[in-house]
C-alpha cells in the first residue's frame, strides 16, 4: 500500500494544488482516465469544505489529504480538525448566531461529493472529521470498462 500525504494551510488558494496532486496520483494508481475529472472535482469540494470549516472555526491546523493506493482501489481521505456535532449533542455554533449558513454549505458540499463518487464515507466527531472517497483501479496496461 503506497500513501502520499499532503498537508496545507487552510487557505482557498491551496485547494487547486490539492486537486492537481490528487489527479496525478490517481492517474499513476490506475484510476480510469474518464473518471479523473470527477476525482479532481470531488477532492476540490472536500478540500474547500475542510478549508471553510477551519476558517469558520479559526483553526490554525493544516488540512490533511491522504492519497492511498491499494490493490484494485485508490482512496483519498480529506481530514479536518473542526469540531462536529456528536450524536445526541448540539452542533458546534448552534444557538444564537449559530452555523446556519455554514451548515447549508456543508450539506451542499457533501451532496456534490456524493453525486460525483459512488463510494464515500463521511465521519465526524468533536475532534474533527474526514471524507474518504474510493475509486477502482486497474493494473498498468489494463483498461477499466
Amino acid at each position: 500500500m503506497a500513501t502520499v500525504e499532503l498537508r496545507f494551510s487552510a487557505l482557498p488558494e491551496h485547494v487547486r494544488t490539492a486537486r492537481l496532486v490528487a489527479a496525478a496520483v490517481a492517474r499513476r494508481a490506475g484510476v480510469d482516465e474518464a473518471v479523473l475529472d470527477e476525482v479532481r472535482l470531488a477532492v476540490g469540494e472536500a478540500c474547500s469544505r475542510a478549508v471553510g470549516l477551519h476558517q469558520h472555526g479559526d483553526i490554525s491546523a493544516p488540512v490533511k489529504v491522504l492519497l492511498i493506493e491499494e490493490e484494485k482501489q485508490f482512496s483519498i481521505e480529506v481530514g479536518d480538525e473542526a469540531p462536529h456535532a456528536v450524536p445526541g449533542g448540539r452542533p458546534p455554533g448552534d444557538g444564537p448566531g449559530g452555523a446556519g449558513v455554514e451548515t447549508e454549505e456543508d450539506e451542499m458540499g457533501l451532496a456534490v461529493i456524493s453525486g460525483l463518487v459512488d463510494d464515500v464515507e463521511v465521519s465526524a466527531g468533536e475532534h474533527g472529521g474526514s471524507i474518504r472517497m474510493r475509486w477502482p483501479t486497474a493494473p498498468p496496461g489494463v483498461l477499466l470498462a
